[in-house]
């Protein structure tokens, strides 16, 4: 569960980053 939950995190993480730098 862990090893889900980080990747989850991860994925989030960079689904973020994406949105910021599509915005901008």
């Amino acid at each position: 569960m862990l090893l889900i939950d980080l990747i989850l995190m991860v994925v989030s993480s960079l689904v973020l980053i994406v949105c910021v730098l599509v915005g901008v």
